[in-house]
């Protein structure tokens, strides 16, 4: 259904090292039929109404912007930390060497906000899920995820969904 999107995303090689098959979304992006469908199906997927849509940085914001206004919905910045100018409210998270942060202003969500995090690529989900204990720990309800690609062998959707997150991506290519 969505191999339309799919011939729309470039593979780089090796990218950003040796091994890895990056998929570059910013083909998509030029294409404006493309960025149209891929919203569309995006916001036909959500389920029931949010209130916020929030978006990782960088290319989650476009996606998240996007989405928002058809689900007549606020857009949340997920910052790296360091990024906003107000007091903030923050979560670590391990990369492969070593850890790091991302950050929420600490007023951006009411206590019981419905919130779908969006973002452009899940692989590990080691984003995705800091995004979501940060979302929780200022009272926000996450119960949906989406994203354009997932890299299902790196198993990130799978841990979302592990904790109670409905998840749904458009395109899925193997490896990593």
């Amino acid at each position: 259904m969505n191999d339309d999107l799919k011939a729309l995303i470039r593979t780089i090689p090796d990218f950003p090292k040796p091994g890895i098959q990056f998929r570059d979304i910013t083909t998509l992006l030029l294409s404006p039929q493309g960025l149209a469908t891929c919203v569309a199906r995006m916001g036909a997927a959500v389920e029931g109404p949010v209130d916020l849509v929030a978006g990782v940085e960088a290319r989650g914001f476009l996606f998240a912007a996007a989405l928002a206004i058809p689900l007549q919905a606020g857009v949340l910045l997920i910052r790296k930390d360091g990024k906003l100018p107000g007091a903030t409210i923050a979560e670590d998270y391990a990369l492969e060497y070593g850890t790091d942060r991302i950050a929420i202003h600490a007023d951006a969500c009411a206590p019981g906000a419905r919130v779908l995090l969006v973002d452009d690529l899940i692989a590990t989900g080691g984003t995705a899920r800091a995004a979501v204990r940060l979302l929780r720990k200022a009272g926000a309800v996450v119960e949906q995820a989406q994203f354009v690609v997932d890299l299902p062998d790196l198993g990130g959707a799978d841990l979302l969904r592990a904790e109670k997150i409905a998840v749904t991506s458009l395109v899925a290519f193997p490896g990593h």
